[in-house]
């Protein structure tokens, strides 16, 4: 019987008419693991978004498949699906030995960024079978040479084959030796701020330019905005933005303990700054990438505030309660995989909205090109611009 990729779906991820659940990589993975002799047990796989390859092998008869996926919202995807369709048989680990431990044929998607796909690559070198084999998959337009030199960097032997139905198959077998400690995650300092980055958190160790702006108007990297010419006359007030957001400073006066939330944490810089400039506040990171999430770990141990940031793993802040939150800081995401999709966006906006108090603020920041200001007053309330370069703009919304 053949297995109904049609009918999976991609939530509590975005849902919408040019966005599926599986891709033709899905079907050429899944048809190469049935072809391969590999029993469920010694099969690994890595990337499967919403369950489609775990899914569709299990479904085929090869129980004790093991996945690892870095979202959150990919994760319980695949719950819901294998409930809907009543599966079961397979299993969930982090990027670690427990994943990869015996395996001899390990199934990839391809990730987007290079650090992520050397982290795996030698994970997979360094926990798996000697005889393991990596069969990584693409869509062509995403593919590059690079990625096969990364893959050489891990396994003596890398091959392209052909393309089909728009999708291509490398192959990457021959282990190499590994070092005796992993490559990630890396560390960078940033004016005081310690960043530690797992190769699948955005940006990396380095501090990107919009967290690095919203840092600057919040007052948070220790120093004012410093911009001359045509970058000051399009910037805020020369008042020091941290002191307009009168909101916030309101609520650390009249509460002993405010609850602010970096939704969508990346590396955590944002909660770690606010942790070391405000030390009376509770702070939340909340990341749906597990990548993130334990870098973000990584990154307040290194800061010395573990003690006072909770870091979790979550669909956008799905775990929060209602009306809890004092202040959100947020720097969203605009792709979806390897689509440019704002709908990433709006999910973050509308989960601000829930765990938002009456009263309470969101301060984001994003392109300067994007028209959020619209939908950030609809789904939040009145909001104004507070900082603005020709490249970003931040914004402070108050919850109705």
């Amino acid at each position: 019987m053949d297995f109904p990729f049609s009918s999976l779906r991609r939530w509590p991820d975005v849902e919408a008419d040019n966005l599926q659940a599986y891709d033709a990589t899905d079907l050429l993975l899944v048809d190469r693991a049935l072809a391969s002799g590999v029993s469920g047990r010694e099969v690994a796989v890595i990337g499967d978004e919403y369950g489609a390859i775990t899914l569709a092998l299990t479904h085929a008869g090869l129980n004790g498949v093991r996945v690892h996926q870095d979202l959150a919202t990919g994760r319980r995807a695949l719950a819901r699906n294998a409930g809907e369709l009543g599966i079961e048989g397979f299993s969930s680990h982090e990027l670690d030995a427990m994943l990869l431990d015996g395996a001899r044929l390990v199934l990839l998607q391809l990730p987007k960024a290079l650090a992520e796909l050397e982290e795996i690559a030698d994970a997979v070198a360094r926990w798996a079978a000697p005889d393991v084999v990596l069969v990584a998959g693409g869509r062509v337009k995403h593919m590059t040479i690079t990625q096969n030199e990364v893959l050489a960097r891990s396994f003596t032997q890398v091959q392209a084959e052909r393309a089909e139905r728009k999708s291509r198959l490398v192959v990457a077998s021959g282990r190499r030796p590994v070092s005796p400690e992993p490559p990630f995650p890396v560390t960078a300092q940033h004016d005081g701020l310690v960043l530690v980055a797992h190769g699948g958190a955005f940006a990396g160790a380095r501090l990107d330019i919009g967290t690095r702006f919203l840092r600057e108007v919040l007052g948070l990297d220790g120093s004012q905005l410093r911009r001359t010419g045509a970058e000051a006359a399009e910037s805020a007030p020369t008042q020091p933005v941290a002191a307009r957001i009168s909101g916030v400073m309101e609520s650390e006066r009249s509460s002993p303990a405010p609850l602010v939330v970096d939704l969508g944490c990346g590396t955590g810089a944002l909660a770690a700054s606010y942790a070391l400039a405000h030390p009376e506040a509770r702070v939340i990171a909340t990341d749906r990438s597990a990548a993130a999430a334990a870098s973000a770990r990584a990154t307040m141990a290194a800061n010395g505030v573990a003690d006072r940031v909770a870091v979790m793993h979550d669909d956008a802040a799905s775990e929060l309660a209602d009306a809890s939150a004092d202040l959100v800081l947020l720097n969203p995401p605009f792709h979806l995989g390897s689509s440019v999709h704002t709908g990433a966006a709006t999910r973050l906006f509308e989960a601000a909205a829930r765990i938002l108090r009456p009263g309470g603020e969101l301060v984001t920041v994003f392109n300067s090109s994007l028209g959020y200001r619209g939908e950030l007053t609809r789904l939040i309330g009145p909001t104004e611009q507070v900082g603005r370069t020709s490249k970003f703009t931040v914004t402070r919304s108050i919850r109705r």
